[in-house]
């Protein structure tokens, strides 16, 4: 057989050939004397149990390990391993589903910051209207960006103290206030008198678990610097002095 001949009946591609070749997984045959290479009833037998091992999932290392004369793992090892790797895969895609699920059975629907998890979008969903304000929108963006990028459980901490501090009709009032103070900030400079006030109205909104060292942070980190290069100066200004009277609130609390 030609090397068209044993792809079309093994059901594989010449180049797939070609490549378990390259990858020392099947021999090659010797060329003839018109220089063709003439495959055997054995290239296909092993041909074919390269692809059967393949469709089962198996990689090439793990398939050259079954094939090897001396092995060091028989078949029934290899797709032993296999067959719990592919469990494990199984419990994780049964998982995202059923947050794929949540997503996309919440209330409200899923929010434009895209796929955050089923609490902090059924939040989002709760303070919709407060995305008019730019403020609100971005701030929508970072904490989606926290969730994502926080271990697990600070960023349940973080969800949960959010949900308490929205936890009332009049607490999203005062986020709102807060947001709109911040609004008019927009092109002011870092010493307008009314950055204090709206420093103070957003420290009035942030629960003390959300950020548990806020404003203990050095102006050198790096993800703080670009959240405050992100922002108007005066708006900057607000939540530099926002941490810092949340950090004084912190110190007055801890017992001498």
């Amino acid at each position: 057989m030609r090397i068209g001949e044993i792809a079309a009946v093994v059901g594989v591609t010449t180049r797939a050939v070609r490549h378990y070749h390259h990858q020392g997984l099947l021999p090659e045959p010797e060329r003839r004397a018109n220089g063709y290479r003439e495959y055997t009833l054995r290239h296909a037998v092993v041909l074919a149990r390269i692809r059967r091992l393949t469709e089962l999932g198996l990689g090439l290392a793990e398939v050259r390990d079954v094939l090897a004369d001396d092995a060091g793992k028989d078949l029934t090892e290899v797709l032993t391993e296999l067959d719990a790797d592919l469990a494990r895969q199984e419990e994780a895609i049964r998982e995202r589903r059923g947050r794929l699920r949540a997503l996309l059975e919440a209330e409200g629907g899923l929010p434009k910051e895209g796929p955050v998890s089923p609490e902090l979008a059924a939040l989002f969903a709760g303070t919709a209207h407060l995305t008019d304000s730019p403020m609100a929108a971005k701030d929508r963006e970072i904490i989606a960006f926290l969730e994502t990028s926080m271990p697990p459980g600070a960023r349940e901490r973080m969800v949960a103290s959010i949900g308490e501090a929205l936890g009332s009709p009049e607490a999203v009032a005062r986020a709102g206030e807060a947001y709109a103070l911040l609004d008019a900030l927009a092109d002011a400079r870092p010493d307008d008198p009314r950055v204090e006030g709206a420093a103070r109205a957003l420290a009035g909104c942030i629960p003390p678990g959300l950020f548990p060292e806020a404003g203990d942070v050095g102006e050198d980190d790096g993800v703080l610097r670009a959240f405050y290069d992100d922002l108007a100066p005066a708006q900057a200004e607000v939540i530099r002095r926002a941490l810092r009277i949340l950090a004084g609130q912190r110190r007055a609390e801890r017992p001498r």
